[in-house]
C-alpha cells in the first residue's frame, strides 16, 4: 500500500476544501473564549468564560451554521483570516499551519483520536463557566493563565 501524504501537509489552507478546512479544529473550544484588552498596555488576556452556543460535553458549537448571526462577534475563519489573528491558541491547527508549523502528536487526524484533545488537557472542557452565568462586567475576575500551554505542541 502506498503512503499518502496528508493534505495538511501536502496544500495551503487556501486550497483545502471545505470538509479538509473543518476537519482540521481539533474541537478544543479555545476560541469560543471571551477575551480582554487592555486599552493602556493592547495586551490580551483570555478568561474562562466561554460563548452561549458552546457545547461543553461535545466541545462544539450548538449552532454552527448560524452562529455568526446568532453571536455577531463570532469569526468565519478563513486561510487569510487566521494569519491575521494573533489571540489565537498556540495549539490550534489552523494558526500551526499557517505559521508552517505540523500538527501536534495529541491532533486526531494525527493520532486518530478525536478525545485525545480531551485527554491529555487541551480542550476547554471542564474549565469554563458560560456568559450566561456570570456576570459579565466582572469578565476581569475570569482571567485564566491556562489558555496557552505551548508544551503542548
Amino acid at each position: 500500500m502506498e503512503n499518502q501524504t496528508p493534505f495538511w501537509k501536502s496544500k495551503s489552507l487556501a486550497e483545502l476544501n471545505t470538509q479538509e478546512w473543518e476537519s482540521l479544529c481539533d474541537g478544543c473550544g479555545k476560541c469560543c473564549l471571551f477575551r480582554l484588552i487592555d486599552d493602556d498596555t493592547e495586551e490580551l488576556f483570555t478568561t474562562n468564560v466561554i460563548c452561549k452556543l458552546f457545547n461543553e460535553e461535545t466541545c462544539q458549537c450548538t449552532d454552527y451554521v448560524n452562529r455568526t448571526t446568532l453571536v455577531p462577534t463570532c469569526l468565519k475563519l478563513d486561510a487569510d483570516l487566521v494569519k491575521e489573528l494573533d489571540w489565537m491558541p498556540f495549539t490550534c491547527a489552523y494558526r500551526l499551519l499557517a505559521e508552517g508549523k505540523d500538527l501536534p502528536w495529541w491532533h486526531h487526524l494525527v493520532c486518530g483520536n478525536k478525545e485525545m484533545v480531551h485527554s491529555v488537557g487541551v480542550s476547554v472542557r471542564g474549565k469554563v463557566e458560560f456568559e450566561t452565568e456570570i456576570d459579565m462586567d466582572d469578565l476581569e475576575d475570569h482571567v485564566v493563565d491556562w489558555f496557552d500551554q505551548k508544551w503542548m505542541i
